[in-house]
C-alpha cells in the first residue's frame, strides 16, 4: 500500500527539516490551481508545468490565499526565496509524489522573483506629499 501524502511529507520532513509540512501541501495546491488555469487558457490535454509557470502560480495563489501575510507565512514555513520552492518541489519529486522531465532542474527556481518586491512592497503605504502650509500660518511665523 502506498503511503498517504501526509505520511510522505512526514518522511520528507524527518530528512529535510528546513520546511514546515504545510509548505508541501501549499505547493501541491498551488500546482493544482496552476495546472487548471493553464489548461483553461490552452486547448488540448494537460501538459507539464515548468518551474517558471509554477512559480508564477505560487505567487498568484499565495497573494489570493494570504494577501499581505504571504511573506510572514512563508517565513514561518522556512521559505525565503524562490529556490526554497524548488527544493520543496524536488523533495516531492524524489519522494515520487511529483513528476519531472529531463529538462527540469532546481536551477529553474533560482532568483525568479524577490519576495520583498512581490509579497511586501505592494502592501506598503504609499508615500504622500505633505499638504502645502496655509498662508495664514506662514504669515504668523513671518511676523
Amino acid at each position: 500500500m502506498n503511503p498517504s501524502f501526509q505520511e510522505t511529507v512526514r518522511d520528507i520532513c524527518k530528512k529535510d527539516t528546513r520546511y514546515h509540512p504545510d509548505a508541501y501541501e501549499f505547493i501541491v495546491e498551488a500546482l493544482d490551481v496552476t495546472v487548471k488555469k493553464l489548461n483553461r487558457c490552452q486547448s488540448g490535454h494537460p501538459r507539464h508545468v515548468t518551474g517558471q509557470e509554477l512559480l508564477e502560480g505560487i505567487k498568484e495563489f499565495a497573494l489570493d490565499e494570504f494577501g499581505p501575510l504571504a511573506f510572514t507565512v512563508f517565513s514561518e514555513w522556512g521559505i525565503h526565496t524562490t529556490e526554497d520552492f524548488g527544493e520543496i518541489v524536488f523533495n516531492l519529486v524524489d519522494a515520487g509524489r511529483l513528476g519531472k522531465t529531463e529538462s527540469d532542474s532546481r536551477d529553474d527556481f533560482k532568483r525568479v522573483y524577490d519576495f520583498n518586491d512581490v509579497f511586501v512592497k505592494p502592501y506598503e503605504p504609499r508615500a504622500t506629499t505633505p499638504a502645502p502650509r496655509s498662508s495664514a500660518r506662514r504669515r504668523k511665523r513671518e511676523a
